[in-house]
């Protein structure tokens, strides 16, 4: 069982990530690898902060679908983000471990790719 703070020190571990200053997101070199899902839980109304659920940046549609048929439970999606190469993960579903390889896997898809291969340990 994963939460908030997990993220944060898993995300802040891997090189050049840092915080948003406006919500709880994480980037590098300004490229988002994980964030706060943004809930409507009330349609036509605004969104608010799940504090159980993150999105997470994937290496695209195939990767997603590969995650959402893996464990319905621990991983969703919605509408909102049909197209976009990112998943829903519920985090008192996922073992800190397993966000680890989600968010390292997200840092590699984002990094430059000079800085990804400086840290060929990750």
């Amino acid at each position: 069982m994963a939460d908030q703070e997990d993220v944060r020190q898993i995300a802040l571990s891997l090189p050049s990530v840092v915080e948003g200053e406006d919500g709880f997101a994480f980037s590098v070199e300004k490229k988002a690898i994980a964030w706060v899902w943004m809930e409507r839980p009330v349609p036509k109304k605004a969104r608010i902060p799940n504090a159980d659920v993150l999105a997470v940046r994937v290496g695209g549609e195939a990767a997603k679908q590969e995650l959402l048929a893996a464990d319905p439970v621990k991983f969703f999606t919605e509408a909102h983000y049909n197209g976009y190469p990112a998943i829903l993960v519920r985090l008192p579903e996922i073992e800190p471990d397993e966000l680890r390889e989600l968010l390292t896997e997200a840092w590699r898809l984002q990094a430059p790719k000079a800085l990804v291969k400086q840290h060929t340990d990750l």
